[in-house]
C-alpha cells in the first residue's frame, strides 16, 4: 500500500499596495493611509525640538542645518537630560554656575559630549522654570523652601529666587492675613523691629537682636550692650543701627558676625552722654536724633552711609533754657520725604496741660526748617508721611481718629482734615494713646488696640473742590484680619518687607507674619 505525501496549502497574504499619480486606490487603502498620516502628525507634535534649533521670542524653535552653531544647550543633571537655550542660561548672570556650564558646553559640543551636573533633576527643573519665566511654577509648592534656597545658592541665582518669592511688588494689602508665627528666645517682648526691602527682619527684644533672613527660614540671635534696644534700623540684611534712650551712642552692628563695627556719638555742650531717641535714613544718609544725658540739649546728626558713616552735618540743635517746652522736645521719629528732599522730624511732650508736640520738615542742605506744624489740640500719638499719596497722616492722641494733611498745600496752617469723628478731639480721653500709624505703597495702616485699620484713597473723579482750590480727596478704611483676630493684645509695632507685614503685640514673645494667602509659599 503506497502512501502519498501531501504538502499543506499555504495561502499568501497580499500586502496593501500604495500607488502614486492617477493610480486607483481601494477604500481600504484610503483608510489605512489616513490613519498612518494621523499617527505621523501626532508623533511630530509631541517630539521635542532638535538640538540644531534656534529659540524664538514666542517660545518656538526654527530648525537649522546639522553641524551649524546651535543656540540649544543640552545638560545632564543627575542622569536626566535637559535642553534649554543660551539666552535662558545667560539670565543667571556671569558669576553663576550656568555661565561656566554654558562656556564648557561649547567645548564639549565640539567633542560630542554633554556637561554633567551631579544634582537632583527634579529640583533642577524648578530652577530652569525660574530662569525661563522669572517665576516659580505651581509644582514648586510641593518642595521644601529650604531645598530650593540651597539649590539656588549652588547655581548662583538666589537673587532670582528672592525676586520670585519676596518681591515688594507682590504686596497685596487687601488680601493680608496672619500666616506664620516667628518665636523669639527669652522672656522679653519685642521693643523694636526693622526690615529690608526684600523681607529680612530684625527684632530687638530686651538686650538681644534676633535676625531672620528673607525666607524667614534661618534665624540667629546676638546679645548687645544695651539693657533694652529702643531704636532699630536696617542698613542692609546683615548690618543694623541700634540705640537706646538710657545708653550712650548709636551702634552699627554686624548681626551676622555679632560684633559692633562702630559707635557714633554726639559731642554735646555739657560733655554728657548722648542717648538715641530716633533713627531714620535715606538712600545716602543716616539720621540720628540725640539727646544729652542731662536732657538739656538735643540735636539731629546726618551721616554719610556711602562713606563709612562720616558725619556730614548737624541740624535741629537745641539748648534748653528755662521753661521753653518747644526746644525741650527731641525728635522721636525721623522719616525721609524723597518727593520733597526733606527730613520729617516729630516729637511730643506730655505736660500738665495735655500733650504738645511739633512736626518739622528740615532741609538738610541748608539746615533750615521749611515747614513746622505745632500740635496743641489733639496732638499726634504717631505721625507718618506717604510719598505715593502726597500726604501726611496722624492719629490723634485724644480722639484716636486718623487725620491727613495734603502735601500739595505744603506750608499752610490748620491743614489737618479728620477722616473720622472730629468731635472726639476735645473729649480728653486719650483714646489714641499707644496707636501707631505707618504708610506703605498707596495705603496707610493704623493700629488701634489689638486691631489694624487699612486706609486707602478712593478715586471718585469728583469736580468738587475744597477751600484750597484742590480736588476733594476721599479716604476709606477697612478692618484687617478675621473675626478671630479681634480683641487680641495691643499692637506695639508693625513694619513691611518684601510682600509681607510683620506685627508685634504687648507681652507676646513672637512676631506675626501677615501675607497674602494666595502668594504664600
Amino acid at each position: 500500500m503506497s502512501c502519498e505525501s501531501r504538502r499543506p496549502e499555504v495561502r499568501q497574504k497580499r500586502l496593501p499596495m500604495y500607488t502614486c499619480g492617477n493610480a486607483a486606490k481601494s477604500p481600504k487603502n484610503l483608510v489605512e493611509n489616513s490613519k498612518f498620516q494621523e499617527i505621523t502628525a501626532i508623533q511630530s507634535s509631541i517630539m521635542p525640538p532638535f538640538a540644531g534649533s534656534r529659540s524664538q521670542s514666542n517660545g518656538f524653535s526654527k530648525s537649522k542645518k546639522p553641524g551649524s552653531n546651535s543656540d540649544i544647550v543640552t545638560v545632564d543633571v543627575g542622569g536626566q537630560l535637559f535642553q534649554t537655550t543660551k539666552q535662558t542660561l545667560s539670565i543667571a548672570g556671569p558669576k553663576s554656575l550656568f555661565s561656566r556650564v554654558f562656556n564648557s558646553s561649547i567645548q564639549e559640543q565640539r567633542q560630542q559630549s554633554i556637561p554633567f551636573i551631579d544634582r537632583d533633576p527634579e529640583l533642577f527643573s524648578i530652577i530652569l522654570s525660574l530662569l525661563r519665566t522669572g517665576n516659580l511654577p505651581s509644582k514648586a509648592k510641593s518642595f521644601d523652601l529650604q531645598d530650593l534656597i540651597s539649590e539656588s545658592q549652588f547655581y548662583g541665582i538666589e537673587s532670582l529666587l528672592i525676586n520670585s518669592i519676596s518681591d515688594p511688588s507682590q504686596f497685596e494689602p487687601f488680601n493680608l492675613e496672619e500666616t506664620l508665627i516667628l518665636p523669639l528666645n527669652g522672656r522679653d517682648s519685642p521693643s523694636a523691629i526693622c526690615t529690608t526691602p526684600y523681607g529680612s527682619l530684625h527684632v530687638a527684644h530686651g538686650g538681644k537682636i534676633t535676625s531672620f533672613d528673607w525666607s524667614l527660614q534661618r534665624k540667629s540671635t546676638i546679645l548687645t550692650q544695651f539693657t533694652a534696644v529702643d531704636s532699630l534700623l536696617a542698613i542692609s540684611p546683615k548690618i543694623v543701627a541700634a540705640g537706646a534712650t538710657d545708653f550712650s551712642g548709636l551702634q552699627i552692628i554686624d548681626v551676622d558676625k555679632g560684633f559692633v563695627r562702630e559707635t557714633l556719638n554726639w559731642e554735646n555742650v555739657t560733655r554728657s552722654s548722648s542717648t538715641v531717641q530716633a533713627i531714620g535714613s535715606s538712600p545716602d544718609f543716616l539720621f540720628t536724633s540725640f539727646e544729652s544725658g542731662r536732657r538739656n540739649s538735643n540735636s539731629i546728626l546726618v551721616y554719610d552711609i556711602q562713606d563709612g558713616f562720616r558725619p556730614v552735618t548737624e541740624i535741629a540743635h537745641c539748648e534748653i533754657f528755662g521753661a521753653d517746652l518747644d526746644s525741650a522736645i527731641p525728635a522721636t521719629k525721623l522719616k525721609w520725604v524723597s518727593s520733597h528732599n526733606l527730613l520729617m522730624a516729630s516729637g511730643s511732650h506730655s505736660g500738665p496741660y495735655g500733650v504738645h508736640g511739633n512736626i518739622k520738615f528740615w532741609d538738610i542742605r541748608s539746615g533750615n526748617v521749611v515747614w513746622e506744624v505745632k500740635e496743641k489740640i489733639d496732638c499726634f500719638s504717631d505721625v507718618t508721611v506717604s510719598d505715593n499719596l502726597s500726604a501726611m497722616f496722624k492719629v490723634g492722641v485724644n480722639s484716636g481718629e486718623v487725620f491727613y494733611a495734603d502735601l500739595r498745600n505744603f506750608g499752610e496752617e490748620n491743614s489737618w482734615v479728620c477722616l473720622g469723628d472730629g468731635r472726639k478731639a476735645v473729649n480728653g480721653k486719650k483714646e489714641g494713646l499707644g496707636c501707631k500709624i505707618e504708610s506703605h505703597g498707596n495705603q496707610v495702616f493704623c493700629s488701634k488696640g489689638g486691631d489694624l485699620e487699612l486706609w486707602s484713597e478712593v478715586m471718585i473723579g469728583s469736580n468738587k473742590r475744597g477751600d484750597d482750590g484742590l480736588e476733594e480727596r476721599v479716604f476709606r478704611k477697612n478692618l484687617m484680619g478675621r473675626a478671630k483676630d479681634l480683641a487680641r493684645n495691643r499692637i506695639t509695632r508693625f513694619g513691611f518687607g518684601g510682600n509681607k507685614m510683620f506685627v508685634t503685640r504687648k507681652d507676646q514673645q513672637f512676631v506675626e507674619v501677615w501675607q497674602s494667602s494666595v502668594r504664600g509659599f
